[in-house]
């Protein structure tokens, strides 16, 4: 979905440096210097890890794509290909040869795998993208955090859930090097990549991690740990309230979506997002923060909604079923 450094003294965040490239084994003769990132292995082959795989060995890296079956890793290279293929005949419009030599230069970069603690065992970087669900991410970062170098930065894809409540019950060491590196969908044309840090994370370990984002040819933007981060945090109120306007028959989704798209100069009206995203995701996110969201538990701005409630209910969750609050 679409989702301040901590204030410190110079000494003492120049300790923090010094010790986590301590930690990093490297060579590096200033704490200005960090490891080098060229390995990367993405967990979840879906859409959103495959546009990361994809957008990782575009720029350069060896990356391995990890999933449960040979059938989900087919999936995800299918979605790569077919997205590189759109790339090439962009960028050799008239050269079918150069076209098949682009896509087959960057798929060459990518290695499929349905072991995960064997993918990572080279890593320099683990990202993971599966499932929104809180215990599966827990579960699997405590194999991963042991089977990957002590060098490996450990990184979630979440959207919704506290990158914190993901590594809690991982040794101390494995959380300074954990963050959230929040992609956006679709990841090959999306530029932004929330850079999510913890109290515990080691500042080299983020200013690694924001030199890996340029690397790839995103553009980086850092926060705290806090629910939603900075993009959902501020959208998730806009489009509930876009849904209220409606229950309350101010205007129509048509009507409020001319006016954001023409008003504010948004690309896309709120209930076009809202399709776009998926309503059983904006219902699932929405509910958790409601319930027990860290600050939020109770806030009217995400109080459930019987509108989205009726549309998840029929099935009509968006672009992806082909009826939302609009039809496809």
């Amino acid at each position: 979905m679409y989702s301040v450094l901590a204030k410190s003294s110079s000494s003492s965040r120049l300790s923090v440096v010094a010790r986590s490239l301590a930690s990093f084994s490297t060579t590096a003769s200033s704490a200005h210097q960090q490891p080098t990132i060229s390995r990367i292995t993405v967990i979840g082959g879906g859409q959103m890890g495959s546009g990361i795989a994809q957008v990782a060995a575009t720029n350069k890296h060896e990356v391995t794509l990890v999933d449960v079956s040979q059938a989900a890793l087919d999936r995800g290279q299918g979605y790569m290909a077919a997205s590189l293929k759109r790339v090439a005949k962009k960028k050799y419009a008239t050269d079918e040869q150069a076209q098949a030599q682009f896509v087959d230069e960057i798929m060459s970069r990518v290695s499929l795998s349905t072991k995960p603690t064997d993918a990572v065992s080279r890593a320099d970087l683990v990202i993971e993208a599966v499932v929104e669900n809180l215990k599966v991410k827990q579960e699997l970062f405590a194999q991963l955090s042991k089977a990957a170098p002590a060098m490996a930065i450990l990184a979630s894809n979440t959207s919704s859930l506290p990158i914190g409540k993901i590594a809690e019950h991982l040794d101390d060491a494995s959380k300074r090097r954990f963050i959230g590196l929040h992609f956006f969908n679709p990841v090959p044309q999306m530029k932004l990549v929330e850079v999510v840090r913890t109290s515990e994370a080691d500042e080299a370990v983020v200013e690694s991690a924001v030199a890996f984002v340029k690397a790839i040819g995103k553009s980086p933007a850092v926060c705290k740990d806090t629910p939603g981060f900075i993009v959902n945090r501020l959208l998730l109120p806009y489009m509930m309230e876009a849904i209220r306007l409606l229950e309350r028959d101010v205007a129509s989704a048509q009507d409020i979506d001319t006016a954001m798209k023409l008003g504010a100069g948004y690309p896309m009206g709120p209930f076009e997002l809202c399709d776009y995203v998926g309503l059983d995701t904006i219902k699932f996110v929405v509910d958790g923060w409601h319930a027990s969201g860290e600050g939020l538990a109770g806030n009217p701005l995400f109080a459930p909604s019987k509108k989205l409630d009726e549309l998840v209910k029929q099935g009509r969750l968006g672009v992806k079923t082909g009826k939302g609050f609009y039809d496809y």
